[in-house]
């Protein structure tokens, strides 16, 4: 079974971490912490586990900050003990092989996309903790509290490859008239869900989207969709990117490189500059989405919000630097986190982001066209990567088509 696996060697991904500026070749060397591997099958870990080859898989930002070394290995999460394997490739699409004689939700031949979070966490269900903790007793597996206890098996395995092992509770069905295109982007459309629903627009906001990658594209989607009376400005870097955003139904669309005068003029708001500073809005965005989570575009978007506005990260960068948070405190701005998706409250029923998001596509009112720009077989994954990372490319999203 080939698989794209990145272990969590912290003397390897250090020493990595510090050639890459001067040797960018080192992420594809025998030093990194990347392994493109032939693993040899594994039987089920347990009797609801089930088997699934692969059929295509999405490139995500975290399966390229992984690989390329960028996050750094002492942020927040690693001090929390987990997994020392991380399989690459979580927006994959894929069809069930064999099932435990415990499985219930699934049969051989069904399709399904993967649920679980992207670095492939246990969770309670997995590690079968009885009770659960609230969290999984709640349909929220991604904010386990017992993650690192060690407990039972890991899948093997992930998107980026043949296949993969997994809890029945970590894949999720694909309704048979949702076209494999559709289903890959089940995943990245329902983290964009779940992060506009984290906070709302009302009716008449100013709302900016910063980044039009795919998941700021989709959160530009579900802008429209959730808060048709919002005012969406989206920040695009490339012109294709720009293109898109007015396709799925931002009003504005910003390409500068230092774009604070246009949005104190969008909304109204003063502009005011310092010889130590880039700036500062007052009267900015009621809600920002910062879909990028640098901590350039956090040092700005805490600078854009108006007074009592809010900036929800369905992005970030897995990296340390010193961000000025000022805002924050002077403005009462609520800085939010999203954590890729989980059960929801829509217009008085509860239920999980994907079927949110599945029920759009089936009903047409989910656009999808032109969001997948480039695909590769597994073999040419250098140059996969490579057209992701480089957005000049044209890329919106990669997928392998397996």
């Amino acid at each position: 079974m080939r698989s794209i696996y990145f272990d969590k060697d912290i003397p390897r991904l250090l020493l990595v971490k510090a050639l890459r500026r001067a040797w960018p070749g080192v992420v594809w060397s025998a030093l990194s912490p990347t392994r493109y591997v032939d693993l040899p099958e594994s039987p089920l870990p347990g009797p609801k586990w089930l088997r699934v080859r692969n059929r295509q898989c999405g490139i995500c930002a975290t399966d390229l900050s992984l690989l390329q070394v960028k996050a750094h290995p002492s942020i927040a999460p690693a001090a929390v003990p987990g997994i020392q394997r991380i399989y690459l490739g979580h927006e994959a699409v894929g069809e069930v092989m064999e099932v435990g004689p415990e499985v219930r939700r699934f049969k051989v031949g069904d399709r399904v996309v993967m649920e679980a979070r992207p670095f492939g966490s246990p969770n309670c269900h997995t590690q079968a903790v009885e009770p659960p903790c609230r969290f999984c007793a709640e349909g929220q597996n991604r904010l386990c509290e017992n993650a690192s206890l060690g407990l039972g098996p890991l899948g093997v395995g992930g998107g980026w490859g043949d296949g993969y092992t997994a809890h029945e509770s970590e894949v999720w069905p694909i309704p048979a008239d949702l076209d494999d295109d559709q289903a890959s982007l089940i995943e990245p459309s329902a983290c964009a869900v779940h992060g506009v629903l984290r906070r709302p627009p009302r009716a008449g906001e100013n709302v900016l989207v910063v980044g039009c990658g795919v998941i700021g594209l989709l959160a530009i989607q579900a802008l429209r969709w959730i808060a048709p009376g919002c005012r969406i400005t989206a920040l695009a870097r490339y012109e294709h990117q720009a293109d898109a955003a007015r396709r799925l139904g931002a009003d504005d669309v910003i390409r500068e490189t230092d774009p604070y005068a246009e949005l104190a003029r969008i909304t109204s708001a003063k502009l005011y500059r310092a010889p130590l500073n880039r700036g500062m809005l007052l009267g900015g965005f009621e809600v920002i989405y910062d879909c990028v989570g640098s901590p350039q575009t956090v040092f700005d978007s805490v600078r854009w919000a108006r007074a009592g506005g809010a900036v929800v990260l369905i992005g970030l960068l897995l990296d340390l630097r010193a961000i000025d948070l000022s805002p924050i405190y002077y403005q009462e701005v609520d800085l939010i986190g999203s954590n890729t998706f989980g059960m929801e409250n829509w217009q008085g029923r509860r239920l999980h982001t994907f079927d949110l998001v599945i029920e759009r596509m089936r009903d047409g009112a989910w656009g999808h066209a032109g969001l997948i720009t480039h695909r590769f077989p597994l073999h040419e994954y250098r140059r996969a990567v490579r057209a992701a990372a480089d957005k000049r490319s044209g890329a919106i999203k990669v997928t392998f088509e397996l």
